[in-house]
């Protein structure tokens, strides 16, 4: 994009007034921004109110005139990009939904746009041990089946999913790889502790955004960044979620946008399998492993050998696993597959509480039980 054409269409974005609804019509009245701003008041009354012509006539301000000189430099990066509707490299997926950013900014591999498998996976950013560990897992399988894994960057499911695709790049380098979709400008990490995985991403996948450079996290931008996530994607997969959350919100919009929806139940004494059940009742494709979702997309590919579990498990399998003693297995039988507290494991086990802590500690140490909180313990699935 031309320093010109960029700084036309950041004045047409960025003023007050003018949103993407707004902005699409100004385009479709008259033609790119350059075209826009040089109409009258008269004009632009036509098709904005008359504050908002006369911002769009008004001399740009000084942030403004920082905000395109700081995009400029920030384009100066060989892997950075900053697309428009009319950009041949706009993801044609996501010029299909009804409110497509007029802009975004990328970092990374701009090809995986054009990719034509795209998943999204969504859920909890507080999740159970075996929620991040499934994301994980679907996420890396998905990846060597050569599928473009989309999330959001939140803490909890968005990262594991985000990690594992980048895990599975390491075996497969030409499978699939992630797209983190941001709540802020393509400049700024959120959640500051995912600054290292946004250096990963940006190396190995696509950071994108639709904000401004230089743009804040805000409770409002990511309800907006879920319609993204969505929108590149030929569906979206929920692991873990809680009736009210941002990761049903994104399954909804899939839905309106065409796309499939999948979710993973789980346990009926898991408050965040409840998302998922809701989803289950209202028609979404119940997903128990990544054949689920490959043999419903039509997505039907060779397993890599060099994966572990690249089609049917839930989760990478160790070297070695040591069967569980006959005391661990005594304790795994009376856990099964829900949550429950020590209390009501004693109960059911009659057993010590000596007996119990001493157990509880080897399984966790050996992965196969995991201590939420307040002090519930949960069966992690080693299949």
């Amino acid at each position: 994009m031309q320093v010109d054409e960029l700084a036309a269409w950041l004045r047409l974005l960025e003023t007050p007034g003018v949103g993407s609804e707004t902005a699409r019509r100004l385009l479709a009245a008259f033609g790119l921004p350059e075209e826009v701003l040089a109409q009258s008041v008269l004009a632009l009354e036509r098709v904005v109110s008359p504050v908002v012509a006369q911002a769009l006539r008004a001399t740009p301000s000084r942030d403004l005139n920082d905000l395109i000189a700081r995009t400029r430099d920030w384009l100066a990066e060989p892997a950075r990009h900053v697309l428009s509707l009319a950009d041949s490299s706009y993801p044609a997926l996501l010029l299909q939904t009804a409110d497509p950013p007029p802009l975004l900014y990328a970092s990374g591999r701009l090809e995986l746009l054009s990719r034509p498998r795209t998943l999204a996976i969504v859920g909890a950013r507080n999740p159970s041990a075996q929620g991040a560990r499934d994301a994980h897992a679907f996420a890396m399988a998905l990846a060597n089946a050569g599928v473009t894994v989309v999330s959001g960057f939140a803490r909890g499911i968005d990262a594991q999913a985000h990690e594992g695709a980048l895990q599975a790049m390491v075996t497969t380098p030409s499978g699939g790889a992630t797209i983190a979709v941001l709540g802020t400008g393509c400049d700024r990490v959120y959640p500051a502790s995912h600054r290292a995985l946004a250096h990963r991403i940006a190396e190995q996948g696509l950071l994108l955004s639709e904000f401004p450079l230089g743009t804040p996290p805000a409770r409002s931008h990511f309800p907006r960044r879920n319609r993204i996530i969505s929108g590149l994607s030929r569906g979206v997969l929920v692991t873990e979620a809680a009736v009210h959350s941002g990761s049903l919100i994104t399954a909804r919009l899939a839905a309106e946008q065409g796309r499939e929806v999948f979710a993973i139940p789980g346990s009926i004494h898991n408050p965040l399998s409840r998302g998922c059940h809701r989803l289950l009742r209202e028609g979404a494709k119940l997903v128990e492993c990544v054949d689920d979702v490959l043999d419903e997309l039509g997505w039907n590919a060779p397993a890599d050998p060099k994966s572990d579990h690249p089609r049917g498990a839930r989760e990478d399998k160790p070297d070695a696993i040591e069967p569980a003693s006959p005391a661990a297995q005594e304790l795994l039988d009376a856990l099964g597959y829900a949550i429950m507290s020590f209390d009501e494991l004693a109960a059911r086990t009659g057993r010590s509480a000596q007996w119990l802590g001493e157990q509880l500690l080897a399984l966790e140490l050996q992965g196969r039980v995991a201590r939420l909180p307040g002090a519930r313990f949960q069966r992690i699935e080693r299949a």
